[in-house]
């Protein structure tokens, strides 16, 4: 029950009512009082003659010129209006303790962090934001802020704004920190040199598999060292997306980072890219800087380094001995300091073997490597590769993140992926254009067709008796299933047995998680 009570500005009236409604024994929830002479009380409901008995004695006060019964208190309507406004913006938005607790979280946060409101409410921002230190913000200068965040793996804007009080002095005092998450629609693809928060770093990087694992923390050791790096692997593994990292991750990082691809242009023209030529050559009054000179300091990617002509290698082999080149046209000798990585699609050490490439300049290249598993080696990072292409791109298409069919993913685990991570990329993008209602199919995706012995599973060794040859064929379906649903008791919902007798086979033929 909320009466609204119409009154004049007296000492003492508040009082009376408060009196009156302790005489009934009648409980105050609430009560708040309006500058021109309104007071709002909120109570328990009660009888109808109770209430017939409290409207007329609250009547007979003095000042009071009406009362009435109204559905919400001021500030009742005023939160829910402010609520479904936060719960209907686009952009997280979160409010914040002074000890760095998550006071309010609207529905756009609770997507974002995948939490429910009651997992939200109390737990420290650090716990969801560990790049962000807020207590050094509170004991700080405490001014509006805006700094660039990666959450799951794409790039938000998070900008902090301080909340203040005001007291009847006109003093005010910090009350809380407003925090807003804003999606930035940028391309893991995208030039490095649009903006400096748009260096990809290898928070970049999604995936739960071991080889996954393995790959990132290998990588980030040799992000921090000097020599020549080479990343080995398929296209569409992400060669340039590891390049990028690496450099991002270096003390480099602040400098240049540009790429060349060996594959694409022809001799001439790769020789002037790579080291610049003199003034007058190629009809040119001007000089021209090339690759190495303007990346003075920061790191050279050449992209398919098995592509290069036999001229161009012998020139890099040089430039790799102490990091002088000439210009084309030029005497004199120049002098950078540049940390070249190398990417190929190929077998570089076959290439070498067969003399298709120079075996000097392999193992001068060779210095450091890295090799990036195919798709289909990794099958259990398809979930959440899945999940990342999805957000990125309902982003992208303003559109609601689509439900997902019960066997789409079944489907997505079991298809070879020849193309790598950047067909699933394209592909969910195709199929979100494609879907007709929120439900996300793998028909959408037109996978093209492919053989059956893709699934990666061997041929079965027909030596000896029978049950040594199932024990073979059930291990290998065991260990390629178990990369999809990596533990015992997911597997044996899938398969539909005990989840001892699948623990137990696990164990008994060595599987674990690749």
């Amino acid at each position: 029950m909320r009466l609204e009570v119409i009154c004049e500005d007296r000492l003492g009236l508040t009082r009376e009512l408060l009196d009156i409604l302790a005489s009934k024994n009648i409980d105050l929830r609430g009560i708040e009082i309006d500058v021109v002479g309104i007071i709002y009380l909120n109570c328990p409901d009660i009888d109808f003659d109770t209430f017939s008995e409290l409207m007329a004695e609250i009547r007979r006060i003095a000042g009071v010129k009406d009362v009435r019964k109204i559905q919400f208190m001021p500030m009742e309507r005023h939160n829910t209006e402010l609520i479904s406004l936060l719960n209907n913006l686009p952009d997280a938005v979160l409010a914040i303790d002074l000890k760095g607790a998550i006071d309010m979280a609207n529905q756009s946060a609770l997507t974002l962090f995948n939490k429910k409101r009651h997992e939200m409410i109390g737990r420290p921002i650090t716990q969801l934001l560990p790049a962000f230190n807020f207590s050094r913000w509170v004991e700080g200068s405490k001014a509006r802020i805006r700094e660039e965040l990666v959450i799951d793996g794409l790039d938000y804007r998070m900008e902090l704004m301080p909340v203040y009080i005001r007291d009847e002095s006109a003093q005010s005092t910090l009350a809380s920190g407003m925090m807003i998450l804003r999606a930035q629609l940028a391309s893991l693809q995208q030039d490095m040199s649009i903006s400096e928060h748009n260096n990809l770093g290898f928070e970049h990087f999604v995936g739960v598999s071991n080889r996954h694992k393995s790959l990132i923390n290998h990588a980030k050791k040799l992000a921090m060292l000097d020599q020549p790096l080479l990343i080995e692997g398929e296209t569409g593994t992400g060669k340039e997306m590891l390049a990028r990292a690496c450099h991002h991750r270096s003390h480099r990082s602040n400098l240049p980072f540009l790429v060349l691809s060996c594959a694409s242009m022809p001799d001439d023209a790769a020789e002037t890219e790579l080291f610049g030529h003199a003034p007058g050559s190629f009809n040119h009054q001007q000089g021209h800087k090339g690759i190495f000179e303007q990346a003075n300091g920061g790191t050279v990617f050449l992209d398919e380094i098995g592509e290069m002509s036999p001229h161009l290698q012998i020139k890099l082999l040089r430039f790799l001995q102490d990091g002088t080149f000439r210009r084309v046209g030029e005497e004199h000798e120049m002098h950078v300091d540049v940390r070249v990585i190398a990417s190929t699609r190929h077998h570089l050490a076959t290439l070498a073997e067969s003399g298709q490439f120079r075996e000097d300049l392999f193992y001068r290249l060779n210095v450091l490597s890295v090799r990036i598993p195919p798709l289909r080696e990794r099958p259990s990072d398809i979930q959440p590769l899945l999940e990342l292409f999805i957000a990125k791109h309902t982003q992208k298409l303003a559109m609601a993140k689509p439900q997902l069919a019960e066997d789409l993913l079944e489907q997505l685990i079991h298809y070879p992926w020849p193309g790598n991570m950047r067909q699933l990329d394209n592909m969910v993008l195709r199929a979100l254009t494609e879907m007709p209602d929120n439900l996300l199919r793998v028909d959408y995706f037109h996978l093209p067709p492919w053989e059956a012995n893709a699934t990666g599973l061997a041929s079965v060794n027909l030596d000896g008796s029978l049950d040594e040859i199932m024990k073979e064929y059930e291990a290998q379906i065991l260990d390629k299933l178990y990369q999809s649903f990596p533990s015992s008791r997911k597997l044996a919902k899938r398969l539909n047995v005990s989840h001892t007798s699948i623990a137990n086979k696990l164990r008994d033929y060595g599987i674990r998680k690749r």
